[in-house]
């Protein structure tokens, strides 16, 4: 295990250097998506006037309030509450975010799925795990809500964070094929078959 801090954009390189149980702290710029803004780059054709090439993004639709334009909130924008959401039903735009858009780093929760880990194989890619309920603390880690697009998606819009000391985020799956969430999983259902074996059921 290692960590690593990381100021965005990354290289394919540095990326594949992660392995799962490292951990990742990020500074920089930090892109918020959603199911909606997805929904709308890669199903209805929309574009983004944001390079992501070689960022991160967190699955997320923040609570904010619309506040007067200034050095300090050059969105128009301050954050009130910026949470993860879970990445599952997500799964499908993982390879289109990276190939598309040149995505290095999902954060989110719950994990991804078998195609998602391909995606960070062929791609160079890694996911990145918050545990669930730490929206206040994530919070504390943005420094502003620098740029927003897609607004007529608001929450859902693609938002660019200024963040500073974001995790420490643990790499639950990495480009080599490996993942927690299966790891966890096979475990799990061996000291299930071993529970049951024990108690005389087959």
């Amino acid at each position: 295990m290692a960590h690593h801090d990381f100021t965005m954009p990354v290289s394919e390189a540095q990326v594949r250097a992660l392995r799962i149980n490292d951990t990742v702290t990020l500074n920089g710029t930090l892109y918020g998506i959603r199911d909606a803004t997805q929904i709308h780059m890669f199903d209805r054709g929309r574009k983004t006037r944001f390079d992501l090439n070689g960022h991160a993004v967190i699955h997320t639709a923040p609570n904010v309030r619309k506040i007067e334009k200034s050095p300090a909130n050059p969105s128009g924008y301050a954050s009130v509450c910026i949470g993860t959401t879970t990445s599952d039903r997500m799964e499908r735009f993982t390879r289109p975010l990276m190939a598309q858009c040149g995505v290095r780093m999902i954060i989110g929760k719950g994990g991804l799925r078998e195609d998602s880990s391909a995606a960070f194989g062929a791609l160079g890619g890694v996911y990145l795990a918050i545990i669930g309920g730490t929206a206040a603390l994530e919070t504390t880690w943005v420094e502003a809500i620098e740029d927003v697009d897609l607004d007529d998606l608001n929450p859902e819009s693609l938002w660019k964070f200024r963040v500073r000391g974001f995790g420490p985020l643990l790499v639950a799956m990495d480009s080599h094929g490996g993942s927690l969430y299966d790891t966890v999983n096979a475990a799990a259902q061996a000291r299930r078959a071993a529970a049951l074996a024990s108690l005389g059921i087959k």
